[in-house]
């Protein structure tokens, strides 16, 4: 592994893989005998995850993108200062499932809050902090919905959470916006496509990260 890269963060359209290839990527690191932190956003500490369960809650079909915004930032801010800062400071790897590139292109892009607000708020809640590397896993939306809900994603809006539920047209400007933030911040974003069986996918990622 590139010793370099102590904070990096897997992200992408819903259905992606991230969470399968992270839990992939941290296996790979503890058999080359380190003890890597492996955390999640929204969430990764009480106060994060109490405020996800609002984020998510289809209860909550009214909440605009402003709310959206302040909400994922004010878990980040608890997330940074609880668990990534402490870890970093303590010489352990980091891999977190989203971080800021989620809220650019989910809210910012997608939602229409805005490239400069998102970065803005993003910037107070992580004190200036950055991932060494956001990898996106790059997947055609209604591919990421098919995987997820299988053959009803079409009806994803009874099936996921609050954010999932949203139409097809919203997830197609998740992906654009995750692929707008990689041109934004190219020095630190790599692209991966997900398009591929898991093993291929996890091929590229090893790759990349030179384990």
């Amino acid at each position: 592994m590139r010793d370099e890269l102590r904070f990096i963060v897997l992200d992408g359209v819903e259905g992606c893989g991230k969470s399968t290839q992270i839990e992939r990527l941290a296996a790979a690191l503890r058999e080359a005998g380190e003890d890597p932190v492996v955390t999640h956003e929204p969430g990764g500490t009480p106060v994060g995850e109490a405020i996800r369960s609002v984020l998510l809650s289809p209860e909550y079909p009214q909440m605009t993108v402003l709310t959206e915004i302040l909400l994922f930032c004010a878990s980040r801010a608890q997330h940074v200062q609880q668990v990534i800062i402490p870890a970093l400071d303590e010489g352990s790897r980091v891999l977190c499932d989203r971080f800021s590139a989620a809220t650019f292109a989910y809210q910012g892009y997608a939602g229409g809050g805005g490239a400069e607000m998102v970065e803005q708020l993003d910037a107070r809640a992580t004190g200036g902090l950055a991932p060494d590397l956001t990898i996106i896993l790059d997947l055609p939306a209604e591919e990421g919905l098919r995987r997820k809900f299988g053959e009803q994603w079409r009806e994803a809006s009874a099936l996921g959470d609050r954010i999932e539920q949203n139409d097809a047209e919203y997830h197609r400007l998740v992906r654009e916006g995750f692929l707008a933030y990689a041109d934004r911040c190219s020095e630190r974003t790599a692209v991966i496509d997900a398009d591929r069986e898991p093993d291929e996918v996890f091929a590229e990622l090893a790759g990349l990260l030179e384990l």
